[in-house]
């Protein structure tokens, strides 16, 4: 359940330690955001429960998630799934491919690969027709790793006509890699 800070009070003497609150910066605004309702939407509800809580000298005040009460956030699936690739499928999948590929190498523990998931997925939907983009978990296939010296991820190769003819490594930006994905169409 998520917790959403709505207050935080301190003594006078510790004053200098508080950090601003949304009733400091607009009450108005605060006080009308429990009215809000978005009806064709759903997504994370707040309701008006509320818990304080005492830590030394300090008063938290936080709001809980719950079922009930208007929408809040939606989160939209616009994104498309870009299939993983394994030792079984890398020869047909990328190197006996007509057209160029983008493989990024990533790992489910590496907060990089994270990042740079969405501008993947982003590039697989704006290069549809035109470039096949794939995954490969460097845990589970980590020959294909080795074999193309794999040593820093996320790591993306493009490929065309079964040749690796450009690398990028780390989390860059979507122009970066749109630079990259432009040489080779």
């Amino acid at each position: 359940m998520a917790t959403v800070l709505d207050t935080l009070s301190a003594p006078r003497a510790a004053s200098a330690l508080s950090l601003p609150t949304r009733s400091h910066i607009a009450p108005a605004v605060s006080s009308s955001l429990s009215r809000i309702s978005f009806p064709l939407f759903k997504g994370l509800k707040v309701g008006p429960t509320f818990t304080a809580r005492s830590l030394g000298p300090l008063t938290v005040t936080s709001r809980r998630a719950s079922s009930a009460g208007p929408v809040v956030c939606e989160v939209q699936d616009t994104a498309v799934e870009v299939p993983a690739i394994t030792d079984a499928n890398w020869q047909s999948l990328v190197l006996e491919s007509e057209s160029p590929v983008l493989v990024e190498f990533w790992a489910p523990w590496c907060g990089p690969c994270r990042m740079i998931h969405p501008v993947i997925d982003e590039l697989a939907k704006q290069y549809a027709g035109k470039i096949k983009c794939y995954k490969v978990n460097t845990d589970e296939s980590s020959s294909i790793a080795t074999r193309y010296g794999i040593r820093s991820i996320p790591t993306v190769i493009i490929f065309k006509n079964g040749e690796k003819k450009d690398t990028v490594i780390g989390a860059v930006p979507k122009s970066t890699l749109t630079t990259s994905i432009e040489k080779f169409l």
